[in-house]
């Protein structure tokens, strides 16, 4: 009498070796494992809040200088050697073509300042000279009231200053 197994093997029903490889291998597709390699612990810790990549002007610059001199089938090798994506690629080149020498450096995230009044310095100047020429203004009816005072007591008359519509 013949086995299940035996019968197996003479018709041919017998599963073939696995080749090295092969992409069912239990070790990449997360079956088995290896007895023989010493398993490392995952760190099961995940950063609480995740960093946004931000790349220098030379880097950028080199990116894309190794991109324009690459054939078309090395940029993609390109890509995965650095970790980037083809989006990067193609906001660098429009940066560089924009000209936009600050478009290579990383941008502050943010609200942006309020811009600043080409007019400001001058409003500034003209106030402080306003306050300078008031303050003077001051003085100078001070003296005025002093010396009539000092007229109406010497008993001098002083004849009046007329007034025109300018001064008001």
């Amino acid at each position: 009498m013949l086995s299940i197994g035996s019968m197996k093997k003479e018709m041919g029903l017998v599963p073939l070796e696995r080749s090295e490889g092969e992409r069912s291998e239990p070790s990449r597709s997360g079956g088995g494992t290896n007895p023989t390699e010493p398993a490392t612990p995952v760190d099961p810790e995940v950063e609480a809040k995740a960093k946004r990549r931000q790349f220098s002007a030379a880097y950028k610059r080199r990116i894309l200088n190794e991109a324009d001199k690459a054939r078309p089938g090395a940029i993609a090798s390109l890509l995965r050697r650095e970790g980037l994506y083809s989006s990067h690629l193609i906001t660098w080149r429009k940066q560089r073509e924009s000209g936009e020498i600050a478009g290579l450096e990383p941008r502050k995230r943010g609200k942006k300042p309020a811009a600043k009044n080409p007019l400001a310095g001058e409003v500034h100047r003209l106030t402080r000279e306003n306050q300078r020429l008031q303050k003077r203004l001051r003085q100078a009816e001070i003296i005025i009231d002093v010396q009539k005072k000092l007229c109406d007591v010497l008993g001098l008359t002083v004849p009046p200053i007329e007034q025109s519509e300018d001064d008001e």
